[in-house]
């Protein structure tokens, strides 16, 4: 008899469980809605965090990632979606996972998931990332083979984004690229290649007038190239 109460207590203690992780699922999703209807970003946060606390899933962890990411919180990104590569990642999660490695500063890391998003999906804007973080590590083919390949597909009306300025500005995307390929020709050699470097940055010039880093780049390559000739004129002992 004492068996067969404990056992009826337990499965009462389930049901009890049961009903009120059912009754929180209903609260929080509501207070999701509510939070999504005011616009409240840290609400919704704090509402999907729960949900996902209280049923797990690929899809919350998804999203509550991809909101830390649009809020620039990148660490707490990777804290909840991971740095992993995984073959069954959502599209979602390896663009969190790229881009806020990239914003960290990781970007040997960043671009397995940047291929990746490239594998997928083909797109000059994911080429341009990945020609510019092989440029940091200094992996000049890989820049260049993406380079090649955001020169001929960047289309008319895709733009790129600076903000070395107090104002942010925007130029064509292949306007960038060619910024890029100027970068790389100049990596290649860094002696050789400034003039080949400066050709192609006015020849970007043209295209995007207001393109300020590229007047900042071209001063810098010149000053170098009056070191190196007063360099060469120097006498030698």
């Amino acid at each position: 008899m004492k068996k067969l109460l404990a056992l009826l207590l337990l499965v009462g203690s389930m049901q009890l469980s049961a009903q009120e992780n059912t009754n929180l699922l209903k609260h929080y999703e509501a207070y999701y809605k509510q939070m999504k209807t005011q616009g409240d970003v840290q609400g919704i946060i704090n509402a999907m965090t729960h949900l996902n606390v209280l049923e797990p899933s690929e899809a919350r962890k998804d999203t509550l990632a991809y909101i830390y990411m649009s809020e620039g919180k990148y660490s707490q990104a990777l804290n909840t979606i991971g740095v992993e590569r995984k073959l069954d990642d959502s599209d979602i999660a390896i663009e969190v996972k790229a881009i806020s490695l990239k914003a960290v500063k990781q970007p040997k890391m960043a671009i397995g998931h940047f291929e990746e998003m490239f594998k997928r999906n083909p797109d000059a804007k994911v080429a341009y990332e990945l020609a510019e973080l092989n440029l940091q590590i200094q992996n000049i083919p890989g820049a260049e083979k993406h380079i090649n390949y955001g020169l001929v597909n960047a289309k008319d009306d895709m733009k790129k984004a600076f903000y070395e300025t107090q104002t942010p500005y925007e130029v064509s995307l292949k306007a960038a690229f060619m910024y890029l390929n100027a970068l790389c020709t100049y990596n290649k050699d860094a002696k050789a290649n400034i003039d080949a470097a400066v050709d192609i940055l006015d020849a970007a010039l043209k295209t995007a007038p207001n393109f300020n880093l590229i007047q900042l780049t071209k001063t810098e390559l010149l000053r170098q190239k009056q070191v190196l000739q007063a360099q060469a004129a120097q006498p030698k002992n």
